[in-house]
């Protein structure tokens, strides 16, 4: 039975080159590696991480929100102001809660 023979996509010049410049230029210089060598840039990365040099780029933490009180507050402080049990109201949205604190303050 024949062996089939395995195809070289780089050689171990390009090989070489494109590891000398991802060292130099690191993930923003993927376009530029890609050009010189004349491969596609995810031809290049898959060819990084293969061989073990390729770190991927850290992804910045998303933002934290200010969602303002949460609705356990809000349903405490509704209860403050009108002075009865807003259990019954534990279903209802913030927006809800918030408009009808707005409300009862107008009132009060």
């Amino acid at each position: 039975m024949a062996e089939a023979k395995k195809t070289v996509n780089y050689t171990a010049a390009e090989l070489d080159t494109v590891k000398s410049m991802y060292i130099d230029l690191g993930n923003e210089g993927l376009d530029t590696i890609a050009s010189t060598v004349g491969k596609s840039v995810r031809s290049i990365r898959s060819k990084l991480v293969r061989e073990g040099v390729y770190q991927a780029t850290p992804k910045k933490p998303a933002a934290k929100k200010d969602m303002g009180p949460s609705k356990k507050e809000l349903l405490n402080q509704l209860e403050q102001i009108m002075g009865f049990d807003v259990t019954p109201l534990q279903g209802s949205t913030k927006e809800g809660l918030v408009k009808l604190i707005e409300f009862a303050q107008k009132s009060a």
